[in-house]
């Protein structure tokens, strides 16, 4: 039983992906149309909670994904100055249940690699280079225009085309993504033996400076500061300011620092919020992932998400008989709240931090969060 037989998905990324697996797996046609022209090598390190991890388990590709990346627990608190001192070893909340990691972090290149060998082995159809540039919806599915050209008729089309998503314009959806005022300095660097798990440091020149582990080798180092135009920098320029807003960091910064100086790259963006508030659907047409909410990182849950939404979408789809009211409605009611609750919780904390807040209870509002969390989508 399923409510539909062909599916476009609009984005290769890691919600689309998902979405692409568990509707394949299911004997759905699904075809993905991705707008660049080969899968992503480049990137730093993504971190992903324990939720998860327990939806990358749903789809089968756990067990290379964890292979891959490098799984931890806890989080360590470290003082800007001589030393770097351990100030507080934080354990986490458990989002994915007894039988995950509490967390972990891995390549973004690697994870979009394993992902997309699981969407292949599924049945699933990539296309890329593939740009969706129109829709024509009707009472029982859509007909899809790629690069000008129609490429069928479906029944419905997934738009996890991203933060900037053409799927999201094309049905009118008028949310887009904001600037919060913060702005992220990322590279992808060598792992010293020392860091075992992801390490923050608050205060000093920047917000917040910290680093995950992404495998026995890797990890990705992060700088965060008040946003700026940064976007034109060359390379030299932005390996320059990342050492120099580093310098007060002492412990693992100073092997970030050398490999910052041998040549690793720097790469600039700003942190975005916003929320398809209500309805994500228009129609046989909906959006999900970072296509249908935004946030800043600071609890990772972004990928999360974006990963729940593919679940709970595929699994209404596979389970139900028709594309109805009642589906959407499920949908929306175990979707939309708790993304707004990340959304809004991720946005609380960058502004407290940018105001200066010293009596804000930030560790408060990230245990409320993962303990949502916790319970499955």
């Amino acid at each position: 039983m399923s409510a539909v037989q062909k599916v476009a998905i609009a984005g290769a990324g890691v919600t689309g992906l998902a979405a692409a697996i568990q509707l394949a797996k299911a004997g759905v046609h699904v075809d993905v149309f991705e707008a660049k022209p080969e899968p992503s090598t480049n990137g730093s390190g993504i971190s992903l909670q324990g939720n998860a991890l327990r939806v990358f388990d749903a789809l089968g590709a756990w067990s290379d994904i964890r292979a891959a990346g490098f799984p931890f627990e806890g989080l360590n608190l470290r003082a800007p100055g001589p030393g770097a001192p351990i100030v507080a070893e934080l354990p986490d909340v458990k989002t994915g249940g007894p039988d995950y990691p509490a967390a972990m972090g891995m390549p973004r290149a690697d994870l979009a690699r394993i992902l997309l060998e699981h969407a292949r082995d599924a049945g699933a159809d990539v296309h890329y280079g593939s740009r969706i540039t129109g829709l024509q919806q009707f009472d029982d599915g859509v007909e899809v225009l790629v690069d000008g050209q129609s490429a069928g008729r479906y029944d419905l089309l997934i738009g996890a085309d991203g933060l900037h998503s053409a799927v999201r314009d094309l049905v009118g959806i008028e949310a887009k993504p904001e600037p919060t005022g913060m702005g992220i300095w990322r590279a992808f660097v060598s792992r010293p033996a020392e860091v075992v798990c992801s390490e923050l440091y608050y205060g000093g020149p920047v917000y917040i400076a910290g680093y995950t582990p992404t495998g026995d080798d890797t990890m990705y180092a992060i700088l965060v500061e008040r946003a700026q135009d940064r976007f034109d920098v060359s390379d030299d320029d932005a390996r320059r300011i990342m050492l120099e807003e580093s310098r007060a960091y002492d412990g693992p910064w100073n092997s970030i620092r050398a490999d910052i100086e041998a040549g690793a790259t720097a790469n600039y963006t700003w942190f975005t919020k916003h929320l398809v508030e209500g309805e994500w659907n228009r129609g046989r047409v909906v959006v999900i992932g970072d296509a249908a909410h935004s946030c800043p990182p600071t609890i990772a849950q972004g990928a999360a998400q974006g990963l729940e939404d593919a679940l709970v979408l595929t699994e209404l789809l596979t389970s139900r008989d028709a594309v109805d009211d009642t589906l959407w409605n499920e949908f929306h009611e175990r979707r939309v709240p708790r993304a707004k609750a990340v959304v809004e919780a991720s946005v609380q904390l960058g502004q407290w931090q940018i105001d200066g807040d010293r009596d804000a209870d930030a560790g408060g509002l990230i245990f409320g969060i993962s303990q949502q969390m916790a319970v499955p989508a």
